[in-house]
């Protein structure tokens, strides 16, 4: 069957959608944007979104297959870090 959504332009989400899409409260997510610990997000118009590919990737770092798994990656919690990972290092600003 082929995906109704090919050829459509990407669906963003605004913080809450984005929030329940994950299951985290939305003051969590607004945290991980403050500390540069979640995922990508783009500011169109004062409004901040979010791609799905963007969410989905973000908590695809955090996939585990038992407690003793590196893993691919870490989800940071939402809170500040002595050192943080290049992949959680701020982004320049224009």
């Amino acid at each position: 069957m082929p995906d109704p959504l090919a050829g459509m332009p990407p669906r963003f989400l605004r913080t809450p959608e984005a929030a329940r899409f994950l299951g985290l409260s939305g003051r969590t997510l607004e945290k991980h944007r403050t500390y540069g610990t979640g995922p990508t997000y783009r500011k169109i118009g004062g409004r901040v979104v979010y791609a799905l590919e963007d969410l989905q990737s973000w908590a695809e770092r955090g996939a585990k297959t038992s407690t003793s798994d590196p893993g691919h990656g870490d989800v940071l919690p939402a809170k500040r870090h002595a050192a943080v990972s290049p992949a959680y290092a701020p982004r320049a600003t224009r």
